[in-house]
């Protein structure tokens, strides 16, 4: 992937992985475009967008494709604009504001879907690499239709094609899919992919399921994509108010790919800046009100979704897991990582409490010896909390106090055997939608980077930075460890964030005097979580 520089936005996260919407300026903000209907009510189509596009910090403009005549019980009309309507708003927009992503929901015609495909072609040939998120609108939750099989036809056969990402809800899955020979029999992963397989590039798709009732009261949803595929769940929020979740939800994933974001994060974004709409949702007129998107929904952990690992059937309703063992000391401080019992010795006679034992190598021929001896140093002394890298099952052999693990390892692993047998695990994430699949679990601590760049590991992702770091730390109930390009020079900075350790390698193993180094990093350390007077 590629490493693209990702701007920070209002809610004090940014990308991590390049995505291929170019970021904008510093200082500048996004442009969406909403191509969608106009809701009398003021509850769904472009009203709920723009609220939702706010909430995010973007900057969303408009382009009425349809006008519906609806209040919160019914609509009563729909009525299309021209296409040539349509383009003309679209072709003044293009002049002054041109958009990092579209987002589009009730096109309401034949001739505005292939409107929209025309300037989604015409931006890309200008160089203007935007997201497109199609939001399927093809009916109201009423019973209304809004689209004949031509319509349905035409995004099927033409804008799903261009679309980086699209949010159908079940029904809206199955009418798509009828056109291709694919319907109701077809499971919700299958669904997913055979709507993927529509593009000739990398579609992404996300199977929303707030609407119809949830396994074990969650509201989950099927997301495939490049960088993750698998179930998003959150308990489903008992209100009758929640006209617009789908808009929210889409016009939140353009904000977010516009930002800069990848699909996965993006998904995991308007998952949660659905949920606390959801949460905020108010009564207005007879039928069901609308949600409520507001800008603070990063900052509860109530709304950040359980995310299953690769190949689960069914989502995770996550009261149902035990959480892992806690640490015995939360404030973990400064975290070496090395690659040798002797280091290990020699970091805990400098001071250091907290200590990674990280041998790559499966078939070293020492590694058992290895492990077993740096488990003995650590249990002489005091308050060391020693963690063994990947190896899981020697781990659980020697009676290991901790082991920490990358995301690609989570599918290898028996977590429930490391559950049972009181071992802390620590997992490292490097974006939104590897956090919710970490904080799924309930480890012992999470392990957020890379904070700065780093040489000791080629990593696809770009630096997430202190503020990140920060934000991290103050949402995530549980302590959380910077990662990567850490040394004596900023981790009085990274201790500042509030964060409870600071992992170090190679500026402890490769300094000309490692003890030295520990003692610079422990006083850093030290020094960055006092309190300035």
């Amino acid at each position: 992937m590629k490493k693209e520089a990702a701007r920070a936005i209002s809610i004090r996260a940014r990308g991590t992985f390049g995505t291929e919407v170019r970021p904008v300026a510093a200082g500048v903000r996004p442009v969406v475009w909403s191509i969608a209907g106009s809701d009398s009510g003021a509850g769904a189509g472009l009203q709920a967008d723009l609220k939702a596009l706010q909430a995010f910090g973007v900057h969303g403009c408009t382009a009425v494709a349809a006008i519906t005549a609806q209040n919160s019980v019914a609509v009563t009309r729909v009525e299309p604009v021209s296409a040539d309507v349509l383009d003309a708003q679209l072709r003044a927009l293009a002049q002054d504001l041109p958009p990092q992503a579209i987002k589009t929901g009730l096109l309401g015609s034949v001739d505005n879907v292939r409107v929209v495909c025309q300037w989604v072609d015409r931006l890309r040939a200008q160089g203007q690499p935007v997201a497109l998120v199609v939001d399927p609108v093809l009916g109201a939750t009423t019973g209304v239709r809004f689209a004949g099989d031509a319509l349905v036809q035409a995004y099927v056969q033409e804008l799903l094609p261009r679309a980086t990402l699209v949010t159908p809800n079940r029904e809206e899955a199955e009418r798509l899919l009828a056109l291709v020979g694919q319907g109701a029999s077809a499971t919700v992963p299958e669904a997913a992919a055979a709507l993927a397989g529509l593009a000739p590039d990398s579609l992404s798709v996300v199977v929303t399921g707030g609407d119809t009732s949830g396994r074990d009261g969650l509201a989950a949803d099927w997301l495939h994509c490049p960088q993750a595929t698998g179930w998003l769940s959150q308990p489903r929020v008992d209100t009758r108010h929640h006209h617009g979740t789908g808009c929210t939800f889409a016009a939140t994933a353009a904000a977010a790919l516009a930002s800069g974001y990848c699909v996965a994060d993006a998904v995991v974004l308007a998952k949660m800046a659905t949920t606390h709409a959801l949460r905020h949702a108010y009564a207005a007129g007879q039928g069901a009100g609308p949600v409520q998107a507001l800008p603070d929904f990063a900052q509860h952990i109530d709304n950040l979704p359980a995310f299953t690992l690769p190949g689960a059937t069914a989502p995770l309703a996550v009261h149902a897991l035990q959480p892992f063992a806690p640490l015995s000391n939360p404030a973990l401080g400064v975290y070496a990582v090395v690659d040798s019992a002797a280091w290990v010795r020699r970091v805990l006679a400098a001071g250091i409490r907290t200590v990674q034992l990280r041998i790559k190598d499966p078939a070293e021929p020492t590694l058992a010896a290895q492990m077993a001896e740096s488990m003995a140093i650590a249990r002489a002394t005091p308050g060391a909390q020693l963690f063994i890298n990947d190896h899981w099952q020697l781990a659980l052999q020697h009676g290991a106090y901790g082991v920490h693990l990358g995301q690609e390892d989570l599918e290898q692993v028996d977590l429930q055997a490391l559950r049972q047998a009181g071992v802390r695990l620590g997992l490292s994430t490097h974006s939104y939608w590897e956090v919710a699949r970490a904080w799924a679990l309930r480890p012992s601590y999470i392990a957020c980077g890379p904070i700065f760049a780093t040489q000791s590991k080629d990593m696809p992702w770009i630096p997430q930075g202190l503020d990140n770091l920060r934000y991290w730390a103050r949402v995530l109930p549980l302590p959380v460890v910077g990662i990567a390009g850490i040394d004596a020079g900023n981790v009085a900075e990274v201790a500042a964030t509030g964060a409870a350790s600071a992992a170090v390698i190679s500026a402890i193993t490769k300094a000309a005097d490692p003890e030295q180094a520990c003692t610079a990093l422990l006083q850093g350390f030290a020094c960055g979580t006092t309190p300035s007077t």
